[in-house]
């Protein structure tokens, strides 16, 4: 790590919104504390308060109120001897909203990113040939575009369409945040940047139609390239078979973006709505076309065991868009099964289906609107009572320190926000602050999980371009996946030790793919949570 030596108290190193409520987590025994200026000028002392044994964590923690420091500028917090890292108050969310955003650019994909946009991150065009049918090689398609799904080269379309969806959600429901937030993007334009940029995606996913309106569940090679720059990777890539969940997720967040874009670009707006109902009636005419990895191909598989929460949402969005009552008896028909109508995530889509009805324009069921909203109620004091058995307060159970922790915090920031926006439970805005305050450093390791954010952060993720472009410095924003108490890898399990605190199984190594891979739908709720701080 290029950063500092790690701090010993633990908390949001980006900073604070100086009327906000403030904690540090001290894991050693001490009775009171001290915030410093970034000059050693002593501006605060307080009394430390007990909290007790933390099991998910392992340790004997003690929280420090620092609340009532609301002057902008930069501090420490230091007891016994130790310190924090330096944090600021301030609007401090605005600059990790921007790189959170950011990440997307350098995820590109078929484009070179130039020096003017990328600085040193520069790399020239890739995986710019075309793909071949994974069923029929002698069949060719133009699929260049997008972005890189995670740490490899690969392009997965119902991992593109969610984070889409809460990039585009986070829009729909606060644009004010976004509308100023610049990212250095070479195609920005009038619509703002958070827009620009979600449209490379859009343009991808319209690609990955058949001419019948099926859509192509990915375009990867047979296997991950090794750590090259993406420009190297010269392996053959391919389209991998349509399937009715990449297909619904197309329908679904072409009809929310067609809604989002009306205002920039009608011309785009009608060419989205075009290609929704297209896949939509492809769905009509087609039963489930679930997705297993062919035997030879190892890339990600993005499975599913059913495709009704897809299809719902699709059919909300539809309806949403619309108005049409056929798509109104869709979502009736698919409530008839087993729907976790507050999931945000590739495998559980029908929390947007929930947020697209709550949100439309159209004539409501007011049934169905308390239903709905009932959901995102429950979640969030689910959630809650999670954060609130947690001495960190971080809202995630003991076997939820798995594979992609962070996106679960993450999606939980979401939760608190869409629960307080939407059902007017204002007392959930806390909880989604400390979800950001853990995500940025205020965690039992002390790290912010955010790469270029803090003095103390992650340096390298497993991500295929960072570890090949020879820079020693990973660029911003890219959210990592975080501990993993299942050590899920080779190199993982040889570091960390079994019996480690499920909260502690991290490691800032490249090779650890279970723990610091990044992936765009890890990143798309950190973009939603942080853009909502930052307004």
């Amino acid at each position: 790590m290029t950063n500092i030596n790690k701090p010993q108290i633990f908390l949001n190193q980006a900073g604070y919104l100086p009327e906000s409520k403030k904690t540090a987590y001290l894991p050693f025994k001490t009775d009171k504390f001290t915030v410093e200026t970034e000059n050693g000028t002593a501006v605060l002392t307080g009394t430390t308060e007990f909290y007790g044994y933390d099991e998910i964590s392992g340790d004997e923690l003690y929280t420090a109120d620092f609340t009532s420091l609301t002057e902008k500028g930069k501090y420490r917090i230091k007891a016994d001897g130790k310190a924090s890292a330096l944090f600021e108050t301030g609007n401090v969310y605005k600059d990790v909203c921007r790189d959170t955003m950011r990440a997307f650019y350098y995820l590109r994909c078929g484009c070179g990113l130039d020096r003017k946009h990328a600085g040193d991150y520069e790399h020239k065009p890739c995986h710019t040939a075309d793909a071949v049918l994974w069923e029929d090689n002698s069949v060719k398609k133009e699929v260049t575009g997008g972005w890189h799904d995670a740490g490899d080269y690969g392009r997965y379309v119902t991992a593109g369409a969610v984070a889409l969806a809460h990039m585009l959600y986070a829009y729909k429901m606060f644009p004010e945040a976004y509308k100023d937030i610049k990212t250095n993007i070479p195609d920005s334009c009038e619509m703002p940047d958070l827009l620009t940029e979600c449209k490379v995606e859009l343009l991808w996913i319209m690609k990955m139609q058949n001419g019948q309106g099926g859509v192509y569940h990915k375009a990867t090679t047979k296997g991950h390239a090794p750590f090259i720059m993406p420009e190297d990777d010269l392996m053959q890539m391919y389209l991998l078979p349509v399937s009715s969940m990449a297909t619904a997720d197309t329908a679904a967040v072409l009809a929310l973006a067609s809604d989002v874009y009306r205002e920039f670009d009608s011309d785009f707006a009608d060419k989205l709505r075009s290609c929704a109902e297209l896949s939509y009636s492809w769905l009509e005419a087609n039963p489930d076309y679930l997705f297993n990895n062919p035997k030879d191909c190892t890339t990600g598989g993005y499975g599913e065991r059913d495709d009704r929460d897809n299809r719902f949402w699709a059919a909300c969005e539809m309806y949403s868009l619309t108005g049409e009552q056929k798509y109104h008896d869709h979502i009736i028909k698919y409530l008839e099964s087993d729907i976790w109508l507050s999931g945000l995530g590739y495998g559980d889509t029908g929390g947007f289906g929930s947020l697209a009805y709550i949100l439309t324009k159209q004539r409501k069921d007011e049934a169905l609107l308390k239903k709905f909203l009932g959901a995102y109620e429950y979640r969030a004091k689910e959630l809650a009572s999670y954060s609130d058995g947690c001495g960190y307060k971080t809202a995630l159970r003991e076997n939820e320190y798995c594979w992609g922790s962070n996106m679960i915090v993450l999606k939980a920031g979401m939760s608190f926000i869409i629960a307080a926006e939407l059902c007017g439970k204002k007392e959930y805005i806390p909880y989604a602050v400390k979800q950001a305050d853990y995500i940025l450093g205020a965690n039992p390791l002390g790290i912010s999980y955010l790469s270029g954010t803090g003095e103390y952060s992650i340096n390298y993720p497993h991500l295929r371009p960072a570890a090949a472009d020879g820079i020693e410095k990973c660029h911003e924003g890219m959210i990592s996946g975080g501990p993993n108490r299942y050590r899920s890898d080779a190199d993982a399990s040889k570091l960390i030790p079994e019996g480690t605190p499920p909260a502690k199984c991290f490691a800032d190594v490249t090779e650890c793919y279970s723990l610091n891979e990044i992936t765009i739908y890890w990143n798309s709720p950190a973009v939603f949570l942080f853009g909502y701080l930052s307004k």
